[in-house]
């Protein structure tokens, strides 16, 4: 396999600014074959001496914001990869938080004016300095003037010059490592480490076109229209462009302030409990999920009323995905293990040689440590380290399409638990999942699918006619075609001459660079 120059120069400066934080230090040494430990042991040589008081977050946090966003998206999404980073690395970069220094007032203004095609004043009443900044964007307050002259505050969100290029550059360099580690390290290829790249290259080029988030907003909106105490902001079509998003400016408490809103007196276990239960809701219901669902992107209104911000990152699941999840969290919730084990098989996610019954006794052995204790007194790392080496037993591959709601499914947790230490995870899912149980895989459930079977071979019989026709047709060049053997249009026909000439010219040039090799030789050997 060549070895692209340019993404290889770019990992050994990455390598060389975490050698320099010393983010090498904290890798367990003695659990290393010999050739890395020598090769980790030398690079501890480059720390700064100041690094050596830096706790392991820290270290890493400054070595991943040195590198540029695209490093910290990549932590940040390794965070939830316990599987492929390890828990004690996942745990360290769950820590990593997305907040880069603002760029400048005027290059903000600039890059409104370029994209939206007008100067900022005749935009915006009123286009305040930044008030957040992350990897990829970040927000200004505005205030626009609608027709009848009446004020409203908005939010603007303002691609980061030059991101765009940046990350692309980067991603060549993740994809070198990721090729290598299937092409050299065998076991890495059951976590398909290109494919987990792929997933991260789309999601980030999705959340750099503002226009596609306005339209997560616009179709969250839509679903979440008649759900009780939960909404997203309104979306300023006409101030939105690929580069700048323009919405509704939400007054609210983010629910990182967690003393904040005890103060201000509202119910955090409720808080908690409506987070999972709105993060279901979306996924069994409408198959459309806020896949960033972090305490910074939520708020919390004075009535009550949770808000989710930023959707430059969201999840789909298709029907049948979701049919197999609810069954799956019906089954812990029920402690019906042999059906969550059936439910993997008949999924695809376990490969059909294996034992259902070995893999059920091993679901339940994750399963039965949750039940009847709350999430205080759970090790979530010893259960997921369990789940981990669960699925490496059964030889279990990555699926692609659950990556981002596994993603979020432990943000979400995260969320709740950190509003209410005691929730109990399977108890406050119930009621939704049960719910879409019920309603989709009972009797009313069976009846719909039914009828859209039904549906399906109504369509089918409306387009026989045109499916008749197009075989009688097909039957006639058959026919033709045996008669009097096959024949191409005028196009195919120019097209195959063109081919021929060229492969006629190639061959006769060929043949006279043999023949001036020939007599060259001739003329060496006869003087």
């Amino acid at each position: 396999m060549a070895l692209p120059v340019m993404p290889f120069f770019r990992l050994v400066r990455a390598g060389f600014v975490m050698a320099r934080e010393g983010v090498f230090g904290l890798v367990s040494l003695p659990d290393l074959p010999a050739g890395p430990r020598f090769v980790i042991a030398s690079a501890r040589l480059l720390e700064r001496r100041a690094v050596k008081s830096k706790s392991a977050d820290l270290r890493l946090s400054d070595a991943l914001n040195r590198l540029g966003p695209s490093y910290v998206k990549l932590g940040q999404f390794l965070a939830t990869r316990a599987d492929v980073v390890g828990k004690d690395a996942a745990r360290e970069l769950s820590a990593l938080q997305d907040r880069l220094p603002a760029f400048g007032h005027d290059a903000a203004r600039s890059a409104v004016s370029e994209q939206l095609g007008q100067p900022v004043e005749e935009i915006f009443a009123e286009f305040g300095e930044a008030v957040a900044a992350a990897s990829i964007a970040q927000v200004h307050p505005a205030v626009i003037r609608d027709g009848d002259g009446a004020e409203r505050k908005v939010a603007v969100k303002i691609l980061r010059p030059g991101v765009a290029r940046r990350f692309q550059q980067d991603l060549e360099s993740f994809y070198l490592v990721a090729r290598l580690a299937e092409k050299f390290h065998a076991p890495s290829r059951r976590l398909r480490p290109v494919a987990v790249i792929d997933t991260l290259a789309q999601s980030v080029a999705m959340e750099m076109d503002f226009r596609l988030e306005a339209a997560a907003l616009s179709e969250m909106a839509e679903n979440t229209a008649n759900d009780p105490g939960f909404r997203v902001p309104g979306v300023e079509w006409l101030r939105t462009a690929k580069g700048v998003l323009t919405m509704e400016w939400i007054d609210g408490r983010k629910m990182s302030d967690v003393e904040g809103m005890r103060e201000d007196g509202h119910d955090l276990e409720a808080l908690g409990a409506a987070v999972i239960q709105s993060f279901l809701r979306h996924t069994l219901r409408d198959g459309f999920f806020h896949a960033d669902m972090h305490q910074g992107n939520l708020f919390v209104q004075a009535d009550g009323t949770l808000v989710a911000v930023d959707f430059g990152i969201v999840g789909r699941l298709n029907k049948r995905e979701r049919r197999f999840l609810a069954e799956i969290l019906f089954g812990f919730i029920t402690r019906n293990y042999k059906r969550v084990a059936e439910v993997h098989f008949e999924a695809g996610y376990v490969p059909a040689h294996q034992d259902v019954d070995m893999f059920a006794q091993a679901i339940r052995a994750i399963g039965e440590p949750i039940h009847g204790h709350d999430a205080s007194e759970i090790s979530m790392a010893r259960l997921l380290t369990q789940l981990f080496e669960v699925t490496e037993l059964f030889e279990m591959r990555t699926q692609t399409q659950l990556l981002m709601l596994q993603k979020t499914m432990v943000v979400v947790e995260g969320v709740a638990r950190s509003l209410n230490p005691n929730l109990d995870m399977w108890r406050t899912a119930e009621p939704v999942v049960g719910t879409w149980i019920r309603e989709n895989l009972g009797p009313a459930g069976k009846l719909r699918d039914a009828g859209d079977a039904f549906s399906a071979l109504a369509r089918i019989a409306n387009d026989m006619p045109i499916f008749a026709d197009r075989i009688g047709r097909m039957s006639e060049e058959l026919e033709r075609m045996t008669a009097s053997g096959l024949r191409f249009d005028s196009n195919t026909a120019e097209a195959i001459g063109k081919a021929e000439a060229r492969h006629t010219r190639s061959g006769r040039i060929a043949l006279w660079v043999i023949a001036l090799s020939v007599g060259a030789i001739a003329v060496h050997v006869i003087f």
